[in-house]
């Protein structure tokens, strides 16, 4: 996940209170649920000495934020009486995660939220359609009804020279309808920087506007029958996006370019260089780390941080103090299932 809209986690003073949970609202009960869930994990959150200024703050997001539609999760984190995170999840986590610690926690965040991707999605006929643009959190940013021309869409049956102006007349209604649908993809699209294009409806209406579509969008585009499954097809391109990156980070490894690391010492030397272009993490159970004076003072023992002239030097939880030292130098992060050394591996930006 790109980690632009978590800079402010690298300058905001602690302790943050991290929780992520399942936020489903697929059942009749839904909101009854949610509300029981939220007490049970505010009775945490508190057994963990969460300040009540930050768990008064994650409650009122919790009851006055718009309800999802289906299976989701969120993720949130608080620090003073401010939410700083707050994040919708693809999916929700096997069971709550409650954390209060001087350094954000958002390992779950990575793991639970894919990678974000802006996409369109169009639902066509031959004489009307519906485009949506969503960006990369997957929220509605932009909507079009396009309305074509009416009469005549069908192709007229019978013989006779006396139809040919008819048969002609209704191709290009159809061919300037197709026209003016793939016209309001292609705007929608290049506004927000589309990533990937749905189109949906029956087969022949949706086939002309794909072949109405630009080069460059065709082949980020994909053909579905009908836009409910829109959302299968945004996140089987996000897991694909995943695969390439963990592809990638192999590749590297395993050749002489030396792009990419693995382990918690080579990680963190690249991560105080400034040379994570992305962070991929698996499971670092309980490994820790040191850190000094910034976010980038970091690394496995103490006397390396003296030597960088750190004056302050803790002992922290390595899956809150690497993917935080991430941040602060730009880097993406990236939660994968395969194993890794000590838990973390990266994607440099040059050798």
């Amino acid at each position: 996940m790109q980690t632009t809209t978590l800079r402010q986690l690298v300058t905001t003073t602690g302790p943050f209170t991290s929780v992520y949970f399942e936020d489903s609202h697929d059942t009749e009960d839904a909101a009854k649920q949610l509300e029981l869930r939220w007490r049970e994990l505010r009775d945490q959150l508190a057994a963990q000495h969460a300040p009540d200024e930050s768990l008064d703050a994650l409650e009122a997001a919790v009851r006055d934020s718009s309800r999802p539609v289906g299976r989701s999760g969120r993720g949130l984190v608080a620090a003073g009486n401010a939410v700083v995170v707050d994040e919708q999840l693809d999916e929700p986590p096997a069971a709550p995660v409650t954390r209060v610690s001087d350094l954000p926690y958002v390992l779950p965040l990575t793991r639970y939220a894919k990678p974000g991707l802006k996409y369109v999605v169009a639902t066509v006929d031959q004489v009307n359609a519906t485009v949506r643009a969503y960006d990369e959190h997957g929220g509605e940013i932009a909507a079009d009804d396009v309305t074509g021309r009416e009469h005549p869409v069908h192709h007229v049956r019978g013989g006779g020279t006396a139809q040919y102006p008819m048969r002609q007349h209704t191709e290009e209604t159809i061919r300037r309808n197709v026209a003016d649908v793939a016209e309001d993809v292609t705007r929608l699209a290049d506004r927000i920087g589309a990533e990937l294009v749905v189109i949906a409806g029956e087969i022949q209406g949706r086939r002309a506007v794909c072949e109405a579509l630009p080069k460059r969008l065709r082949e980020i585009t994909q053909e579905v029958t009908h836009s409910d499954v829109a959302s299968e097809v945004v996140l089987t391109a996000k897991q694909r996006r995943l695969d390439e990156v963990l592809e990638r980070f192999h590749n590297a490894l395993n050749s002489e370019s030396g792009l990419a690391v693995d382990g918690l010492e080579a990680v963190t030397a690249a991560l105080v260089e400034g040379n994570v272009e992305t962070l991929l993490i698996s499971d670092p159970q309980d490994a820790t780390v040191y850190v000094g004076d910034s976010p980038t003072h970091i690394a496995v023992a103490e006397a390396e941080l003296r030597t960088m002239g750190a004056r302050e030097v803790r002992q922290r939880r390595a899956d809150e103090a690497v993917p935080v030292a991430a941040i602060a130098v730009g880097a993406d992060l990236v939660y994968v299932d395969s194993a890794l050394t000590e838990g973390f591996g990266a994607i440099l930006r040059h050798n």
